[in-house]
């Protein structure tokens, strides 16, 4: 463990300034900054930097790349690329099988051109890109190179799971999406669950409840 950095195992609902909040008050330590955001429907490691050392620190692991535990669903898709959002349903997935997914995922592996979705926290104009589109106005966003690797894949129609590494700034729910549209069906993600941040692992995790609970 890196002195000056805590791990917290992120549970669902929550965002992640909802836990940098709640460990200030726990720790009684108003300097606390994180490591990446995650979505509120996402799980698992949150990394914290407490105090004024740890936090003036923060740029230098921003970098690091993240490992994930990836569910999505085939035949759906929504305005946030997950199932937090307005849910539709997609295409017809009779014709689908397990090497048409599998041969689809194939270009997305490496280093590839990325857009980030609309529903994200990236500024345009100072503006949060959520922001914008939660109000109806126009996303303008641009494709960002990423780096993405995936094992342990499995197929089971309409779910699709793997592990997933990736490059800083590569969007889970994009991919999701991404592989939908070139399936023709639609995707979106249902679980995610971030196990490691560079250094920084899912085993050596804390949950809220442990510093709450005597």
């Amino acid at each position: 463990m890196i002195p000056g950095f805590l791990i917290i195992d992120k549970p669902e609902g929550w965002t992640s300034h909802d836990v940098v909040a709640k460990m200030r008050g726990v720790l009684h330590e108003k300097k606390i900054g994180h490591l990446g955001t995650l979505d509120p429907l996402a799980t698992g490691v949150l990394v914290l930097a407490v105090g004024r050392d740890a936090t003036k620190q923060i740029q230098n692991y921003m970098k690091l790349d993240k490992e994930y535990e990836v569910e999505m669903e085939l035949g759906k898709f929504s305005d946030t690329y997950d199932r937090e959002g307005q849910v539709q349903v997609g295409g017809d997935l009779s014709a689908l099988t397990e090497e048409k997914v599998l041969a689809a995922l194939e270009p997305f592996w490496g280093k590839t051109m990325q857009m980030p979705p609309a529903f994200s926290a990236k500024k345009i104009n100072g503006k949060k890109a959520y922001e914008l589109a939660r109000a109806g106005k126009p996303v303008e966003l641009k494709a960002v190179e990423v780096e993405m690797q995936a094992r342990d894949i499995v197929v089971e129609l309409p779910f699709v799971r793997f592990v997933l590494t990736v490059s800083s700034g590569t969007y889970v729910r994009s991919l999701v999406h991404d592989l939908g549209q070139v399936l023709g069906c639609g995707g979106l993600l249902t679980q995610l669950r971030r196990t490691r941040v560079g250094p920084f692992e899912l085993k050596e995790a804390r949950t809220i409840e442990s510093f709450t609970t005597p």
